[in-house]
C-alpha cells in the first residue's frame, strides 16, 4: 500500500472490525493493524501515570478501549482466515503433521481438519470466482495438490520437490 493509504489509515477511527478496510476496500495488514492498536494501548497506559507527570503525555479514553477490541477482534479474524494457509507453507516446507499439531497445540487430525476446511473455502471461492472472470481461490489442480498433502501420514515430511 501506498503512501496515501497509510495517511488514510493512521487517520482513521476504528470502533469496528469492519472499519479495518483500505481506501480499496481490502484489508489493512496485519503490521498497520498491530501498530495502531499499539498505540491506542500506550494512550491507556498512560492513564496509570501520576497526574503531576513531568512529561506531556496523551491519556486514554473510551475510543482508545473500543479502538483496541475492535483492532484485536480483526487481527484475530485474519489470523484465523490465514491459518490454514499457513498450515498448507507448512507442509510444504517440509514439517510435519506432528510438528504443525505442537505448534497449533492440537493434534494431528484436527490440524489436517483446520486445512481441510480452509482448502475446500479456497476450492469454493475459486467456482464461484471464475465466473466472474476473476481466478481466485484454488483450481481443481491446487485443491487436489492440498487434500493429498491431507494424507501424510502424521511424521511424513512432504518429499522434497513433490
Amino acid at each position: 500500500m501506498d503512501t496515501s493509504a497509510h495517511e488514510h489509515w493512521t487517520d482513521l477511527t476504528v470502533r469496528r472490525p469492519d472499519d479495518v478496510r483500505t481506501i480499496t476496500g481490502r484489508r489493512v495488514s496485519l503490521s498497520w493493524q498491530m501498530e495502531k492498536r499499539a498505540g491506542h494501548i500506550d494512550r491507556l497506559m498512560n492513564r496509570t501515570l501520576p497526574e503531576d507527570f513531568p512529561d506531556p503525555v496523551e491519556r486514554g479514553d473510551a475510543g482508545d478501549v473500543l479502538a483496541v477490541l475492535a483492532l484485536s477482534e480483526s487481527i484475530r479474524r485474519d489470523l484465523a482466515a490465514r491459518r490454514g494457509g499457513d498450515i498448507r507453507e507448512a507442509i510444504l516446507l517440509g514439517a510435519t503433521w506432528t510438528e504443525i499439531a505442537a505448534a497449533i497445540d492440537t493434534t494431528p487430525d484436527e490440524a489436517r481438519a483446520v486445512l481441510r476446511d480452509w482448502t475446500e473455502r479456497q476450492h469454493q471461492l475459486h467456482q464461484r470466482e471464475v465466473e466472474r472472470g476473476r481466478p481466485l481461490g484454488s483450481d481443481a489442480d491446487r485443491h487436489a495438490s492440498v487434500l493429498a498433502l491431507i494424507e501424510l501420514a502424521d511424521d511424513e515430511p512432504k518429499a522434497a520437490g513433490a
